[in-house]
């Protein structure tokens, strides 16, 4: 795909290597949602590896074309790639740890979430410190703090919706619980998301 100034080889190695990563953590994902369409193979391993990984380098180029008349349009691009890196490996981390316990509720379910949820953030510190809004200073204790401001709220946001939605619709037997714990997963993860982008950019990565 031909550059521009707003991309270089390096942003499409990255959202290469995330585009895999999709397909790696969607994996534990599928496996406990149980889609009765979709057999879990080496095969759709390999589709979905293939898939994403076209996918996203698509998705970055046509962001980076509508960037060159709104540059914030290709930031929030980059966010939303991190932004869906860091959904799938909290979502990842949280199936893996469903599949290997069985617990798919109660105060498990949220405590896993939390893990879920904490692991995910560190990973969007350093992604969006030098990817998204290419902060060039050195890691401090106040910017630290900020972050960890913004991010704690995002996780209270993210444990709340997550929490209320399972515990409000598990026995009502609507799907079964892996299938309500994602939902509860993706409502959550969509807050949570808008919240840290306005408080990362305009106060925790503000240049």
């Amino acid at each position: 795909m031909e550059q521009n100034s707003l991309t270089s080889r390096a942003d499409y190695l990255i959202i290469s290597f995330i585009g895999i990563s999709f397909a790696l953590f969607s994996i534990p994902i599928l496996k406990n949602i149980e889609i009765p369409f979709l057999t879990l193979n080496f095969t759709t391993v390999l589709f979905l590896v293939v898939f994403f990984a076209i996918f996203a380098n698509f998705a970055l180029w046509i962001a980076s074309l509508i960037g060159r008349w709104a540059p914030v349009a290709f930031q929030f691009a980059k966010f939303g790639a991190i932004g869906a890196f860091n959904t799938f490996l909290d979502w990842g981390v949280l199936n893996i740890l469903i599949a290997i316990t069985g617990i798919a509720t109660g105060i498990g379910y949220s405590s896993f979430k939390g893990i879920s949820f904490i692991i995910a953030t560190i990973s969007s510190y350093f992604w969006n410190k030098y990817w998204t809004f290419e902060s060039k200073k050195s890691s401090t204790g106040d910017e630290v703090g900020k972050f960890l401001s913004v991010s704690f709220v995002g996780l209270l946001i993210n444990i709340g919706m997550a929490s209320l939605i399972v515990f409000s619709f598990q026995s009502s037997n609507v799907t079964s619980p892996e299938r309500l714990a994602n939902i509860g997963a993706g409502a959550a993860t969509i807050v949570s998301l808008i919240w840290n982008f306005i408080g990362y950019k305009f106060w925790v990565f503000k240049k």
